[in-house]
């Protein structure tokens, strides 16, 4: 749960510097990278309760590359006045995958990736 609370406060912010730096990703209201960083947050968190386990670090983080492009560049359309180019939704994608390396070596290093089967019952 701490990683998903990390990813609750990063993932939105990550989408708004994108904004700042990157030509390719604009916005036209603050809620925007919000609402698309949240979105990113739960998905991310959800692909590691079921992929992120020792040794799938760099499967887990290629897995987030690719679904946060997707995100990011898809949810313009819902969006009135966004505006993503691919390219900018892989730049800000990048930014997104660089800080889910160290969030995954975290998880796996302090053996918040292992499940406790009683949690399944």
């Amino acid at each position: 749960m701490s990683g998903f609370l990390v990813k609750i406060i990063v993932c939105p912010l990550i989408v708004y510097i994108a904004g700042v730096f990157f030509r390719q990703v604009s916005f036209t209201a603050l809620y925007q990278p919000v609402i698309i960083g949240l979105i990113l947050a739960a998905a991310a968190h959800t692909m590691e309760l079921y992929i992120l386990k020792p040794g799938a670090l760099w499967i887990s983080t290629a897995i987030d590359f690719v679904a946060a492009t997707l995100i990011i560049f898809i949810v313009q359309f819902f969006m009135k006045g966004l505006s993503i180019s691919f390219a900018g939704a892989i730049f800000t994608a990048l930014l997104f995958t660089v800080t889910e390396i160290f969030q995954h070596s975290w998880l796996i290093n302090s053996n918040k990736t292992v499940k406790d089967p009683r949690d399944e019952l």
